[in-house]
């Protein structure tokens, strides 16, 4: 799963996960245990909800987090 923060418009941002990035052609987007950014439920979803659709005219944009499999990348250091 890809664990994103979705913008959505006149919201707060959310933070859930994808099972793929959407694709340009697509009309909704699928995200999975949605929640605020601290963690907390989102208000306008009961409890229980664990998958939402959201159509695309509402999202703004997405920002993709790494994920913790992203292996750490060393530079080159100037001593």
């Amino acid at each position: 799963m890809i664990t994103v923060i979705v913008h959505i418009a006149n919201e707060d941002a959310i933070v859930c996960e994808l099972d793929e990035l959407p694709k340009p052609e697509d009309q909704i987007i699928t995200v999975h245990n949605p929640r605020r950014r601290d963690g907390k439920d989102i208000h306008y979803l009961d409890e229980d909800v664990t998958t939402v659709i959201f159509p695309w005219h509402r999202i703004n944009f997405i920002q993709v987090l790494p994920s913790a499999d992203i292996e750490e990348v060393i530079g080159f250091v100037r001593e």
